[in-house]
């Protein structure tokens, strides 16, 4: 299983050189909780960092600094951890765990940014995969001849 398969196509991203201001109303109009802040390079869009609502409210808002003063990138502290696309599914869950991170953006070869793959993605999956073994004790045996 690849974190392809698994990991939402459909990725809120903002340019480094935005603002806070303009990540807050991406996550508005998309209803999410974060952003990828990107950079496009011949073509290609890289990842750099995540902001999450949660950075904006605590690092922005509660520090009273204006949001339209800084930029996003401004907003990256830690070390961007990424997932290659091709990556096992449960490689990438042990990669969350051990890094303590709940949003990992997938890329390609090239390092350009094909997806996102969360905690929430990884629970609904397995949701899925528990009720589906589920429905066996609800089911009678089939006959094999």
């Amino acid at each position: 299983m690849k974190v392809l398969d698994y990991c939402n196509r459909e990725v809120v991203v903002v340019h480094k050189d935005k603002t806070p201001l303009d990540a807050a109303v991406a996550m508005r109009e998309c209803h999410s909780g974060d952003v990828v802040v990107v950079e496009e390079v011949a073509g290609k869009v890289l990842p750099l960092g995540i902001v999450t609502d949660r950075d904006i409210a605590v690092e922005i808002v509660a520090e009273q600094v204006d949001p339209q003063e800084i930029t996003v990138k401004d907003l990256l502290f830690k070390p961007l951890i990424t997932v290659h696309q091709n990556e096992d599914y449960h490689l990438c869950v042990r990669l969350m765990k051990h890094k303590a991170v709940r949003r990992v953006p997938v890329v390609d070869d090239e390092g350009a940014l094909v997806g996102i793959i969360s905690v929430d993605d990884i629970i609904e999956q397995l949701t899925e995969d528990i009720s589906d073994l589920a429905m066996l004790f609800n089911s009678p045996p089939t006959k094999t001849a």
